[in-house]
């Protein structure tokens, strides 16, 4: 055999050998994401909030509207009235996930299409006050329209007196401002003045979606 076939063996070798370590290096990175990725969302997973209605053996909670208004909504329940200068929303929750809830903005829809997917967050309505909700603890959501003008001011207080389904999404994060969450909650009418608090459906805005 010559020169020239042990060089051209030689550099085979070399390069099959360049190859293997190439192989097993992208293999073995592959597999480092993989697993981080893993052990993110587990993280992620530890500390995700995830807001529902609270049970109907929950103790009521007391809530305070702007202008010293004050009312008591039972647990699994909720709470809707109009006056002719404002709407009052309220619903009694219960944070069933790992981490913090923090209740940020809301939107309402005086429909019972509770599959419809949610609006954009950019034109959700504000919490003039961050809401808490610790880790297996109940709480509440509030929400007031106090501009008559506003454009689902009659829709809603229509809604409202003619005792019709209407849902809230509310969106939230954790106690970092991650994570966020929308929740769409139902208010069914029950009676002549209560309204029972049931849950339809969730999505999750930064991550993987819960549906």
């Amino acid at each position: 055999m010559t020169d020239t076939d042990w060089l051209t063996i030689a550099s085979l070798a070399t390069a099959a050998g360049t190859l293997v370590l190439a192989v097993a290096t992208f293999a073995s990175v592959r597999s480092a994401n993989r697993s981080a990725r893993v052990s993110e969302r587990a993280l992620l997973g530890a500390n995700l909030p995830l807001v529902v209605p609270s049970r109907l053996s929950d103790p009521p909670e007391k809530i305070r509207f702007l202008g010293d208004r004050w009312i008591k909504i039972r647990g699994g329940h909720a709470y809707a009235e109009a006056t002719d200068t404002a709407i009052f929303l309220a619903i009694a929750v219960r944070n069933t996930g790992r981490g913090m809830a923090l209740l940020d903005q809301w939107s309402v829809a005086t429909d019972d299409n509770f599959n419809e997917p949610p609006a954009s967050p950019k034109t959700f309505r504000r919490l003039t006050r961050d809401l808490y909700i610790a880790p297996g603890d109940t709480g509440f959501w509030q929400g007031a329209i106090r501009d008559t003008d506003d454009g689902q001011f009659k829709e809603i207080r229509t809604a409202i007196a003619e005792r019709r389904t209407m849902r809230i999404d509310v969106e939230y994060a954790d106690q970092e401002g991650g994570q966020r969450t929308i929740s769409r909650i139902g208010l069914t009418p029950v009676g002549k003045a209560d309204w029972i608090a049931t849950i339809a459906r969730h999505w999750r805005l930064d991550g993987t979606s819960l549906r």
